[in-house]
């Protein structure tokens, strides 16, 4: 071959070496594109599952909160609407619409007018979580199961609905479990139209915005002056404490048992002559004096109810008076221009101005708690066996052989009222109740009428209950301090003592106490609070109880 024909070829290789360049380096050009085009890819890959992930653990986290405190957005709404303009940054707008705030607007709206309809409402009436539907509907049978008895308001009361047996035995469990009243914050509400019998206990606390509590500090007087609930009939809650002469016994008839006004002190006396005087707390009732009296065995002894003297009076033409703040006895009488024997029967004025003594052939004297003179006479028409003073002390009920009920005006000392007493052949008994609405008039043949006093003064002859529970004579008669309850009394019979449940006029099944023997019964006192009784035999015993329906004595 040729020089030239060697070079044309060396040329020609060359050439297509040249054209075989730029087809590699864009084949390698491509191939490196390739390679960054995949890993960006990956990458964007890789950031959408993460942002995903983020979403689902987000839409995850508001599902768990609107399912455990609720939420005021739609699920799917908040901070996933699109800008208008369709340009999103991540996938999040940076605005959102809040549509929350037309429900909330709303819910105002709602309460405002729901306030508005209810303005004149000082307090709504919530329902308690504790409300069982079930309770309306239920009945429940308080006249044969023996445990519901005592929840019975009315003595033939049988079915009751079952929230009625529910607050009755809320009741019963307070009464029995009282709990600390001076713990308790601010005062009760009550109505204007409810009673406070039917309110319970009422608490004076003053007048709390100009004075604060402190007012309840300015009197020794109980807080509480009206039972929380009333008095169940057919068993009465009672227990036996310690006596209350157990300090000093008597060898003879108690014939006087009577608390102060302030329920510590009690005095006792009988035949023994000796005035005793006792403390009582229903634990070891410490003696606190014992005074005797050498010529009076004492028939009867009371406190004056201003508590600073005490009357004692017995079968003599005499009688005493104790002075509690010296200790001193000061005897009275003969009465001037009377020549009764006797002064054992008298009877103390809620006033403390006026004794009522029972004189002869139907006499009554009147004599001053101040001046214990004699101060005027009033006379029946048959003898006279027993007196009663109203709650004011203006006016005095009598009875005796003529089988009527005097009533008489001591202002006036004339007999403005006079009435026979249903069956009483011979009136020996008489009682009133605190308030003086009910009159308790008994007789020499065991039977006890009670009257409503003003329906008696206006005509209507028939008692409102006629008690038969007793065979012999009633001598005594005793309302409780708010005349739930009628102690009557026999002195001629052992164990004669009964109590009358007064809302229902029944006797109490459970008293006198099953297999305990009283004695002969020969008087009786409640506690100012209700909260003791005190019963003195011919035994020379003091009998005290508890009654637990009163918290306080």
């Amino acid at each position: 071959m040729s020089l030239i024909s060697q070079n044309a070829l060396r040329k020609r290789q060359v050439a297509e070496v040249k054209e075989d360049e730029p087809n590699d380096t864009l084949l390698l050009e491509e191939s490196e594109e390739t390679e960054e085009v995949k890993e960006i890819k990956k990458r964007k890959k890789v950031q959408n599952e993460d942002k995903k992930q983020i979403e689902e653990e987000e839409r995850a986290m508001k599902m768990h909160e609107s399912f455990l405190f609720g939420s005021l957005y739609p699920l799917g709404e908040f901070g996933r609407e699109e800008d208008s303009t369709g340009e999103v940054d991540g996938g999040a707008s940076l605005f959102f619409t809040d549509r929350s705030a037309s429900k909330i607007v709303a819910t105002c709206e709602e309460e405002v007018e729901y306030q508005d309809r209810n303005e004149d409402n000082e307090m709504e009436i919530r329902k308690a979580v504790w409300v069982d539907e079930e309770e309306e509907i239920t009945r429940v049978d308080v006249g044969r199961k023996t445990r519901a008895k005592k929840l019975k308001a009315e003595e033939d009361e049988t079915l009751i609905g079952g929230s009625e047996y529910v607050s009755r035995s809320r009741a019963q469990f307070v009464k029995l479990n009282p709990g600390t009243e001076w713990a308790q914050q601010g005062p009760q509400v009550r109505n204007d139209d409810e009673s406070d019998e039917e309110l319970g206990a009422v608490v004076d606390y003053g007048d709390q915005d100009n004075e604060g509590n402190d007012s309840i500090l300015r009197s020794n007087e109980d807080l509480v002056v009206k039972s929380s609930v009333k008095l169940s009939p057919g068993l009465l809650e009672y227990s036996r404490l310690v006596d209350a002469n157990a300090e000093d016994p008597s060898n003879a008839s108690i014939n006087s048992v009577q608390f102060h006004r302030n329920a510590q002190l009690l005095l006792a006396a009988g035949f023994d002559r000796r005035l005793r005087f006792f403390q009582v707390d229903g634990k070891r009732n410490p003696m606190i004096q014992s005074v005797f009296l050498e010529d009076c065995p004492i028939l009867k002894a009371s406190f004056l109810p201003d508590g600073s003297q005490v009357i004692v009076g017995g079968r003599r033409k005499f009688f005493y008076s104790f002075d509690l703040a010296n200790a001193k006895f000061d005897r009275i009488g003969p009465l001037t221009g009377r020549d009764e024997k006797s002064l054992e029967v008298f009877e103390v004025s809620p006033d403390s101005r006026t004794i009522a003594f029972v004189g002869n052939e139907g006499y009554i004297l009147l004599v001053s708690c101040k001046t214990k003179e004699l101060i005027g006479t009033l006379k029946m028409n048959g003898s006279a066996r027993s007196l009663a003073f109203n709650d004011d002390g203006t006016q005095l009920m009598s009875s005796g052989g003529d089988g009527h009920i005097y009533h008489w005006d001591l202002r006036t000392r004339t007999c403005f009222h006079k009435a026979v007493d249903e069956g009483c052949i011979m009136g020996s008994a008489l009682g009133t109740s605190p308030n003086g609405s009910l009159l308790a008039a008994g007789s020499s043949s065991g039977i006890v009428n009670i009257y409503n006093r003003e329906e008696f003064l206006g005509g209507k002859r028939k008692p409102m209950k006629t008690i038969e529970n007793l065979a012999t004579k009633v001598d005594f008669l005793k309302f409780n301090h708010d005349a739930q309850i009628l102690a009557m009394c026999s002195t001629m019979q052992k164990n004669s003592l009964k109590l009358v449940h007064i809302p229902s006029f029944s006797v109490f099944s459970n008293w006198p106490p099953p297999k305990t023997n009283l004695g002969h019964p020969r008087c009786l006192d409640f506690s100012p609070g209700g909260g003791f009784m005190a019963m003195g035999n011919a035994s020379g015993k003091v009998l005290l109880y508890k009654l637990h329906h009163y918290q306080h004595t």
